[in-house]
């Protein structure tokens, strides 16, 4: 058993100083009530919402900041896993960048794959792999938002053996199928844990509106957010999500969700281009 956090918050655009104070004191928090995995927003050190390149880089910060720094220390110090979000700036190009922050570990990281056209994700370059990260608790996969919008890439994670699929996100009005439909159905779908940290309040001209969420490897939704500033706390058993076949009534009623997969049918979905154009 582990227990896990979603950490719905407020983030303040363009403040890194800010949000990182934040992060730290939920993490301190957190740490008193025994939680091994906390989930926070997209983006959370930084803001999302830009409309011009300039705007885009003015808000990025690096990997190697003094911000990130600070949170891993205060991951180690209080023995915390942390999954959270960032707009990354670098030598390379801008990156919509989650970080795994665990204690005794180098920090790592995974890069948005999956970009929609809204946003500081206008501006950025995709990510090129959907790696599953081995932590103390377990294997952790990461997506980032609009990740979710693809089956294939929670699919691929939970391939790798993912028993947790952590999900930030800034899902704004309009994107209440994702929170509500798309997240639970990728749960179910592979059988893993789904945790969803969405982010509240306004930011240059968008709304947020939470409802966060701790899915379990069959749907159920065990805990969930409204639209104010809440954490979430749930514990979780990844021997539920590593048993990949799901008996109803035994010898009866049996289902499993990889062997029945007929991948030598599914060729179309790897085609660079579809019926209506890509």
């Amino acid at each position: 058993m582990a227990k896990v956090a979603s950490v719905q918050m407020d983030v303040a655009f363009g403040d890194p100083e800010a949000n990182t104070k934040a992060v730290i004191s939920h993490l301190e928090r957190l740490s008193a009530e025994g939680v091994e995995l906390a989930v926070f927003p997209e983006c959370v050190l930084t803001g999302y919402c830009v409309a011009t390149r300039d705007a885009a880089k003015q808000i990025a910060i690096t990997r190697y900041s003094t911000y990130l720094i600070r949170i891993n220390k205060a991951c180690q110090k209080h023995n915390t896993i942390a999954v959270l979000g960032f707009a990354e700036s670098g030598n390379r190009s801008l990156r919509n960048t989650a970080v795994i922050l665990e204690p005794g570990k180098e920090p790592r990281f995974y890069e948005k794959t999956h970009l929609p056209e809204l946003g500081y994700d206008k501006f950025v370059k995709a990510g090129g792999e959907l790696p599953v990260f081995e932590t103390r608790i377990g294997r952790v996969g990461i997506l980032i938002c609009f990740d979710c919008r693809a089956p294939e890439a929670a699919r691929t994670l939970a391939l790798q053996g993912a028993d947790i699929i952590a999900l930030p996100t800034n899902w704004p009005k309009g994107a209440l199928v994702s929170a509500n439909v798309l997240a639970v159905a990728r749960a179910v779908e592979n059988k893993v844990y789904v945790v969803t940290a969405n982010r509240v309040g306004t930011e240059n001209g968008f709304e947020f509106f939470g409802l966060s969420k701790i899915i379990d490897p069959v749907g159920n939704i065990i805990e969930e957010a409204g639209a104010e500033a809440t954490v979430l706390i749930a514990d979780v058993d990844f021997e539920k999500s590593r048993v990949k076949r799901i008996v109803v009534k035994p010898g009866e009623h049996e289902t499993t969700v990889f062997e029945s997969r007929r991948p030598e049918l599914y060729g179309e979905i790897v085609r660079q281009s579809v019926s209506g154009g890509v």
